[in-house]
């Protein structure tokens, strides 16, 4: 029994399906720094009655058996070691329904995991001892170890056996074996498997391969896209409860932090944007970096605001929000609007005006009429609304047609807007930003001639001043060096984003795998793992803008796949690619992407995504090899935003 077995035997088990993730979520003291929840769990955890997985409830398992709560185990190895063979019931932790729903977006059920019928015997929660030898020896040869750990970081930091792991627990919690399995998939596409509770890889490896049921879906990925797509409704009604619960910072804090400036509030610049730039990655946060420096460079204060829960939606004055406050690129806190506007107008009040300028970088979780009423404060009505992307056309800020498709902005309310899962919120953002454009003196800046030419065709708001400004330049410095003899290289540059074209240059790299025509690499922040491919941690910074350019030269990656479903508005992907010698490839639905392919000849811009499968499987994209092309090496000098804008602008 228990009792008597060996610390280190009852700690294999254990470890093996002692769910941390859930330990830590359902227990919040033990989520603490330096808090081992399986060690925890195994001291004192289970005599408090704590869980270790979802599906098993520690004190319902020694109710139920009183045998085992007279001998003083803990109920978690008996269970394991002796229990589910002996046919002992268990049955889910009072957490674990709600854990379970949120760690799965396909909507399964607690209840649809549990085997059916007498017989049955907690199969689907583990295979007895004897099973896991033979389903081990069944699915080791296909079975990917490293992928396992990569994408389970979980399950590698505390050192478990990533084929046992997967065999007792991994498979019900939808973690796939192979990037070529989806568990998930084969759950939903085969209800009978589903039903009788079996390990899905398990049957696919025994029987299911030879039936023809296929590992992944193949609908595409746009078919997941689809699936995975939930109503804008619910997904504001979500962030509007968390808004709601988030308790402000003192009004004090943000008066004091004021205090502390640069010019006195004389010179004042005022920015707006969907998160904190300064905490998060992206094309727009390196954008608001810039122009921070910039700023300070200039010797003027700038406050930045943000909401502080995420929006998908531009929020209305009706609806709970704080704001985040950046000053000066410090974090203040996260305030009531009402509080900012009053505290930002008592310290502006006591300085003379110098500049003060604004730009509105996004308006998402923004109110408009808290927007115009902070700016009032100090004295601003006009400045700059840059269009990063097409929220001021509709909530899709994307314009995919429910996240699948380009839809180049139809007229609101047409057939075309209709069927989209956004059109009900459209003209939610359609009035908000008008309302915004009636009560500022807005210019309205693109990065791209071709994101302002969509703006403006889309006649939905009122005219307005326009400008281009493009967020960096070509300046050509020589030509490239010789290419490396070898395979055509081909690269994606950036995170692993189906809206950024990643499923499609995933399909490439294992239809391709074996053809010694190519080499794949991916260099970005992170990857997705287990793909046959080369990659290599970039990250582009303030402090490294150039990183990404640098890697692609250091590389010498002949050709980078740059092929949004949405349409750029600008892509610095593209631009750090053909500064570094590559040829870019691209769709026409890409945007500027697209543009700027074909105005500076760099690259291809292929009809649709079909004619790239066959340019790859003729070999007609090694037309783009370096040593065809004889590319040039270019710098890249970028803008500084907003303040090259009211730098060259008189003062008003």
């Amino acid at each position: 029994m228990a009792a008597t077995a060996a610390a280190d035997e009852v700690h294999r088990i254990v470890s093996v399906a002692l769910d941390a993730a859930f330990y830590r979520a359902a227990y919040p003291d033990v989520a603490k720094p330096g808090t081992d929840p399986l060690k925890h769990y195994l001291e004192t955890g289970w005599r408090e009655g704590r869980d270790p997985a979802p599906w098993f409830s520690s004190s319902a398992y020694l109710n139920d058996h009183p045998d085992v709560r007279r001998t003083k185990v803990e109920p978690f190895f008996h269970y394991l070691a002796h229990g589910r063979r002996e046919g002992r019931e268990v049955r889910p932790s009072v957490e674990g329904e709600r854990y379970l729903l949120s760690r799965r977006s396909n909507g399964w059920s607690f209840e649809a995991l549990q085997p059916k019928g007498e017989t049955a015997a907690t199969e689907s929660l583990g295979p007895s001892p004897e099973q896991l030898v033979e389903e081990r020896r069944l699915i080791e040869p296909e079975f990917e170890a490293q992928f396992y750990l990569q994408a389970n970081v979980d399950v590698a930091e505390a050192g478990q056996d990533p084929l046992e792991h997967f065999l007792i627990t991994g498979w019900l919690e939808g973690r796939d074996p192979s990037p070529r399995f989806s568990v998930r998939d084969y759950l939903d596409t085969y209800p009978d498997i589903a039903a009788a509770g079996v390990n899905p890889f398990v049957h696919y490896i025994r029987a299911g391969r030879a039936e023809g049921r296929i590992a992944r879906n193949e609908l595409g990925f746009r078919y997941q896209l689809l699936a995975d797509l939930r109503p804008v409704a619910v997904r504001t009604a979500e962030v509007a409860v968390r808004a709601a619960a988030r308790a402000p910072a003192p009004p004090a804090r943000l008066t004091e932090a004021l205090a502390h400036s640069r010019s006195g509030l004389a010179n004042l610049h005022v920015t707006f944007s969907h998160d904190d730039y300064s905490a998060n990655l992206g094309g727009v946060q390196l954008c608001l970096q810039r122009e921070d420096a910039r700023v300070a460079a200039l010797g003027m204060d700038h406050l930045h605001l943000y909401p502080a829960d995420p929006w998908p939606v531009v929020r209305e004055k009706n609806e709970p929000g704080l704001l985040g406050v950046l000053w000066n690129g410090e974090r203040i806190g996260f305030f009531k609007p009402k509080a900012v506007m009053s505290a930002l107008k008592a310290a502006a009040g006591q300085a003379q005006p110098g500049r003060r300028t604004f730009a509105i970088h996004s308006l998402l979780g923004h109110s408009p009429e808290e927007t115009a009423e902070i700016l009032g404060a100090v004295g601003l009505r006009s400045g700059w609304f840059w269009l990063h992307d097409f929220a001021s056309l509709c909530a899709g800020y994307h314009l995919l047609r429910n996240d699948v498709q380009d839809c180049a902005a139809p007229p609101p309310g047409s057939p075309a807007c209709n069927v989209c899962s956004y059109f009900s919120h459209r003209m939610r953002h359609l009035d908000a930003h008008r309302r915004l454009f009636s009560m500022l003196d807005l210019t309205v800046v693109a990065p791209s001639q071709p994101t302002l030419d969509l703006w403006v065709a889309s006649d939905v708001h009122p005219p307005a001043q326009t400008v281009v400004l493009p967020h960096a330049t070509l300046v050509e410095r020589g030509p490239a060096p010789a290419p490396p003899n070898g395979p055509l290289r081909i690269a994606y540059a950036g995170l692993p984003s189906a809206h950024k074209g990643w499923e499609i240059f995933r399909d490439l790299v294992l239809n391709h795998e074996a053809d010694g025509r190519y080499t794949f690499l991916h260099l970005g922040s992170r990857t997705i793992p287990g793909l046959p491919l080369d990659f290599r941690e970039v990250v582009v910074t303030e402090e490294r803008p150039r990183a990404m350019q640098e890697a692609l030269e250091a590389v010498q990656a002949d050709v980078v796949l740059v092929w949004p479903l949405c349409r750029e508005t600008f892509s610095f992907t593209a631009y750090e690619a053909v500064a570094a010698g590559c040829a870019v490839i691209t769709g026409p639905d890409s945007g500027n992407v697209q543009a700027f392919v074909r105005e500076g000849d760099h690259g291809r811009v292929l009809a649709d995504e079909t004619a790239l499968v066959q340019a790859f499987d003729d070999g007609s994209i090694a037309e783009l090899g370096r040593a065809r092309r004889r590319p040039r090496l270019y710098d890249l000098t970028f803008s500084n935003l907003t303040v090259d804008l009211f730098e060259a602008a008189p003062r008003r």
